[in-house]
């Protein structure tokens, strides 16, 4: 009914970054990024698979670390499989840089981490997310040493329900699975067999 991709790693690896914004970025950042999987997919097999952070494609210039986790964006490409045109960049900016995005991509978003970045005379902090008008041309100027997640792809191609872990285009395939959660017929993660969380009330 939906996929994920998540996210966890630490700016260490940004040497080319000055060693005080190094550190002003150096905590670990963790972030699950769910993608409503396209109609045709909709009810695919559940797969996970693995790709260390050495496959992902990365590069640093003028200021500027991004890496590519998902998808395909500044002249990258993930090898993590999507089921529909996307893009999911961890990127880090030093203080007074300036990065430019794509216009592949209908659909586009920033998402502050750490720091401060300014677009146009917006000007967003940790926490905030700015959205933009699909075919704008969007700078970002990074107000302060900055770590950042740049994502977006094509529009969704129907409307989408979502309750707790479950997201469908039906809201009767949602009930269904919150019956099928309480009643325990989702099969265990191998190596947890004990845990069971309870379906949230709301």
């Amino acid at each position: 009914m939906s996929t994920g991709f998540d996210g966890a790693s630490s700016v260490d690896v940004l040497g080319g970054l000055p060693a005080d914004e190094r550190r002003a970025l150096e905590r670990i950042a963790k972030r699950r990024l769910w993608v409503a999987l396209p109609l045709a997919h909709e009810e695919a097999e559940p797969a996970f698979y693995h790709h260390p952070g050495a496959s992902l494609p990365q590069r640093e210039d003028d200021g500027i670390w991004l890496r590519v986790l998902a998808g395909s964006a500044f002249g990258m490409t993930s090898p993590v499989q999507t089921l529909s045109p996307l893009f999911y960049v961890e990127a880090a900016m030093s203080a007074g840089s300036a990065l430019s995005l794509p216009s592949e991509h209908e659909e586009r978003a920033v998402y502050v981490v750490h720091g401060a970045v300014g677009c146009g005379t917006e000007r967003t902090e940790a926490g905030r997310m700015l959205v933009f008008v699909p075919g704008a041309a969007v700078a970002l100027r990074a107000d302060s040493a900055a770590r950042i997640v740049l994502l977006g792809g094509a529009p969704l191609d129907s409307r989408r329900c979502i309750h707790w872990n479950f997201v469908s285009s039906s809201r009767e395939r949602i009930e269904q699975a919150k019956r099928d959660w309480k009643e325990r017929r989702f099969p265990r993660v191998p190596g947890d067999e004990v845990e069971f969380v309870p379906l949230p009330d709301s």
